[in-house]
């Protein structure tokens, strides 16, 4: 069951309700068919597909093998763009990809950090005002046991960042989600975080020695206009923008990963097993044991999960056995940057996290409206990673020579 917390903040002079929004969002057909006897995500996840896709929509790749790229089915046509660690032409095995940071090498997380950095400092830097503009970037990762043809599935398999900005004025004048929307809802695993982990969560996050992030209260930093995050370890990012140029800052949003693996590994093996063991690969042995292993709330919890997997079978389907997490870095409402990270669940995307439902649908005309404005920009952004040295220029059909050309 999720909880809706309620808040009320000024959006452009006028009172607003802070509750979940749905927005519509218009984008164009994608020319390719799905061939018949296959899922939709088990054609998305395609080697085929992936192709398609950096032929099409393809801005720029590193030689890493980092793919940046336009958005065709976005979240937001004011700035949408991701970056992918495309392994898909070289690793066949679409579970066998890399879904999380710390499955990358040294040097790949060092690029994809720096085109984090870039990207977020661009967003910043063209949608300066936090009163007008939502801006954030998260990961949502995926393990080898979510089915592919699961509904809510991403539809790229790989790890990935995806980076966007809202409109709030859009936001505010949109209706409210239905309460039992199940991106809101996240199949129950986020009500259990809520009403039964939020506490030993907290405590054993709050526990990193961290110097750039500083713990902040939820409450403090959740959206006005929707009134999330909720419930959710929230850190502030010290000396805000600044700061991302430090590599202190990515050791630290690292970590924050780190500990919720380790919370995450730890729940779930109880769950399976009624399993005590530490984790072999733990980044935290000692506070798995001090803090979970000894709190009766977390075995209360584990012995919840458990016993409603031997009930339910279709609950018992949506369990991700293995890690699976949204991180996110976006700027609240006072212009602070903040990190935050949750599980990842059937049907929860990132904006769902910030209480942003999208409904995408296709419509020619609208999208051509703004798909001028939103490709000059991430034109305009591809020329700055190219310039620090993170990457060379993919040509489409779209921008053959650097300059957008509307489709015939």
């Amino acid at each position: 069951m999720q909880v809706i917390l309620l808040h009320y903040g000024e959006t452009n002079g006028t009172m607003s309700t802070g509750a979940p929004r749905e927005i519509i969002v218009p984008h164009r057909q994608i020319p390719l068919e799905i061939p018949e006897g296959i899922a939709p995500t088990e054609f998305f996840n395609s080697p085929c597909n992936l192709r398609h896709l950096a032929r099409a929509n393809g801005l720029l790749r590193t030689r890493e093998g980092f793919l940046l790229y336009r958005k065709a089915i976005g979240h937001s046509n004011l700035f949408d763009t991701s970056i992918i660690f495309d392994t898909s032409q070289k690793v066949l095995d679409p579970m066998g990809r890399p879904v999380r940071r710390d499955q990358l090498s040294r040097e790949e997380n060092l690029v994809f950090s720096r085109m984090t950095k870039v990207v977020f400092d661009f967003m910043l830097e063209k949608f300066p005002d936090p009163e007008q503009h939502l801006v954030f970037c998260g990961e949502a990762s995926l393990d080898a046991t979510w089915p592919l043809n699961k509904s809510g599935v991403p539809s790229i398999r790989m790890i990935h960042n995806h980076f966007m900005v809202f409109d709030k004025a859009q936001l505010a004048a949109s209706p409210h989600a239905a309460n039992d929307n199940p991106n809101l809802t996240d199949g129950g695993h986020n009500g259990l975080f809520l009403d039964y982990l939020s506490d030993v969560y907290l405590q054993f996050l709050d526990v990193l020695e961290l110097e750039v992030l500083r713990p902040i209260s939820p409450e403090k930093c959740k959206l006005a206009i929707t009134g999330y995050p909720q419930g959710l370890p929230s850190w502030e990012v010290v000396g805000g923008a600044a700061s991302l140029n430090r590599g202190q800052f990515w050791k630290e949003y690292d970590m924050v990963l780190r500990g919720f693996l380790d919370f995450y590994s730890a729940l779930f093996a109880l769950v399976a097993s009624e399993d005590n063991r530490i984790p072999a690969e733990a980044a935290f042995p000692d506070r798995i044991e001090d803090i979970l292993l000894f709190s009766d709330q977390f075995h209360q919890a584990a012995r919840m999960l458990r016993l409603q997997v031997l009930e339910d079978p279709l609950f018992a389907n949506q369990i991700r056995w293995k890690p699976a997490y949204k991180q996110l870095l976006y700027r609240d409402d006072e212009g602070r940057l903040i990190v935050t990270i949750s599980q990842n669940s059937v049907g929860n995307a990132i904006t769902e996290l910030l209480g942003i439902v999208v409904k995408r649908v296709a419509d020619e005309q609208a999208y051509a409206k703004e798909e001028g404005q939103l490709v000059e920009k991430l034109l305009e952004l591809r020329a700055r990673l190219i310039r620090y040295n993170l990457g060379t220029a993919i040509a489409t059909p779209s921008w053959p020579h650097g300059r957008f050309v509307p489709p015939s």
